[in-house]
């Protein structure tokens, strides 16, 4: 075997150790979801189905097998939130050696912010986009005079459909700033394509949200703030790493001038 099939070889196994890690941590973490969704549950059924709702709107179970159904939702998504930072730690690992040291800290430290923008995510579709919707879609039926009976699954499923989506579209600034920090996006690049960004903003708020022009234009706009916060972020990161070329280029300056000098 020639040396860069070993040295692809080891990047394979290497990728396979960590992706097993992460496959183990996540299947630990579906279980410990599984055992916790049934308080989730109960504690998002009194949250939800407050006031009129409560007395107007109700759950139902139509097949045996939609309660097993909405329990692996909600462990679902207790796994991919707490597995994250496990799967963003490993594959910082897998790329840690082909960065400079000041960029493996500064990466490094990208892992707790991209964990809290998907848990601010995950409130920020559940205590604010979902209830709007909901309490929109109520008056559409109650306009019609019809009365809302809904199954406890497909209910829980729209709510997964609408926060889950905006929850992983949060972490677009920890993308823009790990782009950046390793050279291929810049603050310049990202203010020339500011008006397609806001294209695809929209294009994927009307994606990940039922169809109906209040929710798309509920997600849009955090996400086009999101955009405009990631361009601010980008032009500090993209400073620091100037003042880095900067630091560097004097530095080797000044020895190559010492060299000179020990030479005469």
């Amino acid at each position: 075997m020639s040396g860069d099939q070993q040295h692809w070889t080891k990047h394979l196994n290497e990728m396979r150790s960590r992706m097993l890690i992460v496959f183990g941590a996540f299947v630990i973490m579906l279980m410990v979801g599984f055992f916790f969704a049934k308080p989730i549950i109960e504690f998002m059924k009194e949250d939800i189905l407050q006031g009129n709702l409560k007395e107007t709107l109700e759950l139902h179970i139509f097949s045996p097998g939609e309660a097993l159904s909405i329990y692996m939702q909600f462990a679902f998504v207790v796994a991919v939130t707490f597995t994250m930072p496990i799967a963003l730690y490993q594959a910082w690992q897998f790329v840690r050696p082909g960065l400079t040291p000041r960029e493996q800290k500064a990466t490094l430290s990208y892992i707790p912010f991209a964990a809290g923008l998907f848990i601010l995510g995950l409130f920020f579709g559940y205590f604010w986009v979902f209830p709007f919707l909901l309490n929109f879609m109520f008056v559409l039926t109650s306009s019609l005079g019809a009365t809302e009976t809904y199954g406890m699954y497909e209910f829980f499923r729209f709510l997964f459909r609408v926060v889950f989506p905006i929850a992983l579209l949060f972490e677009l600034p920890v993308v823009i700033l790990f782009l950046t920090r390793i050279r291929i996006l810049n603050p310049d690049l990202l203010r020339k394509a500011r008006r397609f960004a806001y294209l695809l903003m929209v294009v994927l708020a009307a994606f990940v949200t039922p169809p109906d022009f209040v929710s798309n234009v509920l997600v849009a706009i955090p996400l086009i703030l999101l955009y405009e916060v990631s361009i601010w972020l980008s032009s500090r990161v993209y400073r620091r790493i100037q003042e880095e070329d900067e630091e560097w280029e004097r530095t080797w300056q000044e020895r190559e001038k010492s060299n000179l000098e020990d030479g005469w």
